[in-house]
């Protein structure tokens, strides 16, 4: 990358950091306006608070009616696979959806993702008694189908789904598939109950 593109992305990295931390409903009409822009696919009714990070636009996809809580992370880079999100989604504060190195997320339609909630569709290799950090990545992918409630602070690790109408109480590290209607909690999350 020559001179005039290292400027050219400085430049970026500013007017950027400006539009996420730009305050009030204000911030929020232009963020939402300008990022819909730069997503892969975008529907209607976007809202991105305060303090959002999103990176990897090109690798996500969003419906309509879709809500990210203030300081929640968006990342898909370093990957060919997406993240899909699905109409009337919310993320709550502090949400992290992390599908970089290689990973995937898929968000169905009518899902609530509670306060510090972490999706990660990735793990750090650590098999070898080398550094870790030279070990590379494994990827995996998360799916979220329709209809489902995270609680608050919960986990999901790679290669889990979460099938539909499930509840996922607070404070739960979901490391296994989960199956419709059911109501799992704890570390890791087991069954604890059936809605309806």
């Amino acid at each position: 990358m020559g001179v005039l593109g290292k400027i050219v992305r400085e430049i970026k990295d500013i007017i950027l950091f400006f539009l996420i931390w730009f305050p009030g409903a204000i911030g929020v009409k232009l963020r939402s306006f300008i990022y819909k822009k730069f997503f892969l696919k975008c529907g209607s009714k976007l809202e991105i608070s305060l303090g959002c990070s999103i990176k990897g636009f090109k690798n996500i996809k969003i419906g309509n009616n879709v809500s990210f809580g203030p300081m929640t992370q968006v990342y898909a880079e370093g990957t060919d696979k997406l993240i899909e999100i699905g109409n009337n989604v919310s993320a709550n504060v502090n949400v992290m959806l992390n599908a970089d190195n290689g990973g995937s997320i898929k968000i169905g339609d009518n899902v609530l993702i509670g306060p510090n909630a972490v999706l990660r569709a990735s793990n750090h290799v650590f098999s070898k008694r080398e550094t870790i950090r030279s070990q590379g990545h494994k990827a995996g992918s998360i799916v979220i189908e329709e209809d489902v409630w995270l609680g608050a602070n919960v986990v999901v690790v790679a290669d889990v789904v979460i099938a539909k109408g499930a509840v996922v109480g607070a404070g739960a590290v979901v490391t296994k598939n989960v199956g419709e209607y059911r109501i799992v909690a704890g570390v890791p999350a087991k069954e604890i109950g059936v809605r309806g």
